[in-house]
């Protein structure tokens, strides 16, 4: 078990591990357009996922910097108590211990996720996918460099550079202790990981979000808000379905512009009337594809996005603050959006400094995860001898 390092220690091993990133910022994308090379794959999200570029190494220096700035998560007291007989009584954040995070293609996870795990105390062990090793153990070496010159035991990250079936069997007979593992990807990954797991799992579920256009909407408004929910089709914050109320004056009108804008940018439309079988709405793209149709009402776009949406953001687009409110009380979605685009739901865009991952569970956090989600609790008593009678 490793004792828990001060926080600032915690803090000097990010801000070194920023430095670490600056000054192998080429070596990095170098090493990476290597994986680029070998990926063989047709899955374009996957592709955009693992890049690396100037900017992508930029948020990753950005993440951490941020992380060491921020308080320190454990420790922090969230109840107090004095007994009747003189115990006094606190509950405060804790590590988790060890948290196992597996991912596919994301390179900067292994820099971002690590970052938010280790400040708040906890071990990390990293699965990534095959298409990103050869960019994931650059990265990982980076962080073991940062802590040996910090003094820290480069345990704290560990690399787990396991196959398939090696995986399944550290799921379900750990040759360590694990607390809580955190499955990021598509929707077979997490189903793996929820079917062998034998501890806690934080599900990063699908996207599948959608943009409900009220009849009393800006136009304008909805057209840009749509077209930037697609702008990162790989992203799991994407716009997959829009649903126009069928009383939205010119909606014919709407219909066309939105189309016109939409093939412009190579997305493909395809119209709800289309599709006898209803699959098509439980299905989250990643690909340059949306899907619109008509509804007739607030209530029952509520009811349509609950039961298809994969429960992670929803927006509607109105000037009625009333119509609003019904819809923002009643979307069972992690996120909710009145006249804002849903690309915003992300730690580093809701003022969290950056995520874990973004939950679409309710326990024991929704929504992002960011560093002060990565905590349990812990009940300390103080006592002078006291027994119970």
């Amino acid at each position: 078990m490793n004792t828990l390092l001060s926080i600032a220690k915690r803090n000097a091993v990010l801000l070194k591990m920023a430095k670490l990133l600056e000054q192998e910022r080429k070596a990095i994308i170098a090493i990476n357009k290597e994986d680029l090379e070998a990926y063989k794959g047709n899955d374009i999200s996957m592709f955009d996922r693992l890049k690396v570029n100037d900017a992508k190494v930029d948020e990753m220096i950005a993440s951490v910097t941020h992380l060491a700035s921020q308080e320190d998560p454990v420790g922090v007291e969230r109840f107090s108590f004095k007994h009747d007989n003189g115990m006094q009584v606190y509950n405060k954040t804790a590590s988790f211990g060890t948290v196992l995070i597996i991912y596919e293609s994301r390179p900067d996870v292994t820099v971002e996720a690590a970052g938010i795990a280790f400040k708040s105390g906890n071990k990390i062990l990293l699965k990534g996918g095959k298409e990103s090793l050869r960019s994931n153990l650059k990265i990982v070496a980076l962080w073991h460099q940062a802590l040996k010159e910090e003094n820290a035991s480069t345990d704290w990250v560990e690399y787990l550079q396991f196959n398939r079936t090696e995986t399944q069997a550290f799921l379900e007979k750990p040759t360590q202790k694990v607390d809580l593992i955190v499955p990021r990807g598509g929707e077979r990954l997490i189903a793996f990981v929820k079917q062998h797991a034998t501890c806690p799992v934080i599900i990063s579920g699908r996207g599948n979000n959608f943009v409900f256009v009220h009849k009393d909407a800006d136009t304008n408004m909805a057209l840009d808000i749509i077209i930037n929910g697609k702008s990162k089709i790989s992203a799991c914050n994407a716009v997959d379905k829009v649903l126009i109320d069928e009383n939205l004056p010119n909606r014919i009108d709407f219909v066309n512009e939105l189309m016109a804008k939409l093939k412009a940018l190579n997305i493909e439309v395809l119209k709800a009337k289309d599709f006898t079988s209803d699959e098509i709405w439980y299905e989250e793209f990643l690909d340059y594809k949306i899907l619109i149709g008509k509804i007739e009402s607030t209530e029952n776009a509520i009811a349509k996005i609950n039961k298809y949406s994969g429960g992670h953001s929803s927006v509607i687009i109105t000037k009625e603050e009333t119509e609003a409110k019904l819809f923002m009380e009643n979307i069972d979605t992690a996120a909710v959006y009145h006249n804002a685009s849903t690309r915003f739901t992300d730690g580093g865009q809701l003022g969290l400094g950056g995520e874990l991952a973004i939950s679409t569970d309710k326990l024991h956090q929704r929504g992002p995860i960011g560093l002060q989600h990565l905590v349990t609790n812990k009940w300390y008593i103080h006592g002078e001898g006291q027994v119970r009678d």
